[in-house]
């Protein structure tokens, strides 16, 4: 699904009105602060605090440029960015997820950085997490974002069901599970609610060998592999292993499950570690990668900055982006947010390097996926979501439900 960010070229200034009579000679106008502005999205209570102090003390160093923050919730930031963009009257910067990206370069809005960074800066990333901002060989995005995700244990469950270090395959998850279903507890968290739904379904299908595209971009999804895989998760669902009802657990849902003692199991992201952290101190718990079918892997994601072509404030706005990627105030940023580090100046920072936890998410960027970057994907993972849920309401099989996704994934890919 193209997001349709189609621009009056008229609205951004891009096609000037020529005056009519003579032109008459004009005084230079006198130098005045320069306003970036800057949307962004909010992931916690601390993000809007971040940013207005960032952008206090960037100003301070640089008091010719003025920076003014746009708070958005996550939900309505597409619908903004779509109506402002439609009006001519979006910020010079922006948080996006970074999936949205190609429809942002393709529609040609989003500006190209490459021109505005040197070799130290654009070197400065963590390679995986600044490659889904990259396309065709062209910078637009910076990963301001990262995350992985891996799977948390209740130590005293597990250890009681006999796997004191984590499960390590999908059968330890399964067997572990019907011992905490027989001591009265819930086994593995599965979401169907919300976010990352089929996410939660691409653990299983990528660790079983599957792909959810294949190289021509079209739905490999409803593979043997990815049938073995929904099939594992119907399979713990109707022998009781996870939460009853799926379908009205969020990630949050379970997240809170977890913190509460009352689940084994959850996949998720870092930012649950500074959750726990905070909300239960004494819970005794373990992070371990996400199970083993037949070989190993995790999903990452990143948000990226971009800046907009119709910007007429690029040098101040780059100098701002130089800024919100130096070592500190990344490192607050992730620090305040539980986010992986994008740069590798804020990984050797203590904050990951003497984090055994956060180390361990870290160490799973060898193996991670991200969401792949086609226009399409939206819909895309809709119609795997949708899959899904029919599967765990027992309206479907896991073949037909996802023969019939794979069929309306591959009409939005335009296969």
């Amino acid at each position: 699904m193209s997001m349709m960010w189609r621009l009056d070229m008229r609205k951004l200034g891009v096609v000037a009105c020529a005056a009519l009579g003579l032109a008459l000679p004009m005084r230079a106008p006198a130098a005045q602060a320069e306003t970036v502005r800057m949307t962004v999205a909010y992931y916690s209570a601390a993000t809007q605090p971040y940013f207005e102090k960032m952008a206090k003390e960037f100003h301070a160093a640089n008091p010719s440029i003025d920076v003014k923050i746009e708070m958005v919730n996550w939900p309505n930031l597409l619908q903004k960015l779509q109506t402002d963009i439609s009006a001519g009257a979006n910020a010079d910067v922006s948080i996006i997820g970074t999936r949205w990206l190609l429809d942002c370069v393709h529609d040609g809005i989003a500006e190209p950085l490459d021109g505005h960074m040197d070799a130290s800066f654009k070197n400065g990333f963590i390679g995986p997490f600044l490659k889904p901002g990259q396309i065709d060989g062209k910078t637009y995005g910076l990963p301001i974002a990262a995350s992985a995700r891996a799977m948390y244990y209740n130590k005293d469950m597990l250890t009681k069901a006999g796997f004191p270090d984590g499960p390590k395959t999908w059968d330890d998850v399964v067997a572990a599970a019907k011992k905490i279903k027989a001591a009265g507890g819930n086994g593995f968290g599965l979401m169907a609610k919300g976010t990352e739904v089929d996410v939660y379904y691409y653990y299983a299908l990528w660790s079983y060998g599957g792909e959810v595209l294949d190289s021509h971009n079209k739905a490999t999804f409803d593979s043997p592999a990815g049938v073995k895989a929904l099939t594992l998760y119907k399979t713990m669902l109707d022998e009781g292993l996870t939460e009853p009802a799926p379908t009205n657990y969020t990630r949050e849902d379970l997240q809170n499950q977890f913190k509460q003692g009352r689940l084994g199991m959850v996949i998720t992201a870092p930012f649950l570690i500074g959750q726990i952290a905070k909300e239960a101190p004494t819970l005794d718990y373990g992070i371990v990668p996400v199970p083993k079918g037949t070989t190993r892997a995790t999903y990452a994601v990143t948000d990226s900055v971009v800046m907009f072509k119709n910007s007429k404030v690029k040098p101040a706005a780059w100098k701002w982006l130089q800024f919100l990627f130096s070592k500190p105030a990344r490192v607050e940023f992730n620090k305040n947010e539980g986010f992986l580090p994008t740069t590798k100046a804020a990984a050797a920072d203590p904050l990951f390097t003497n984090n055994q936890r956060l180390n361990i998410f870290v160490g799973l960027l060898p193996d991670a996926r991200f969401a792949p970057t086609v226009t399409g994907w939206e819909d895309t993972a809709k119609a795997v979501t949708d899959a899904l849920q029919s599967v765990y309401l027992g309206t479907a099989t896991p073949e037909a439900a996802l023969k019939t996704a794979a069929a309306k994934a591959d009409q939005s890919l335009g296969k």
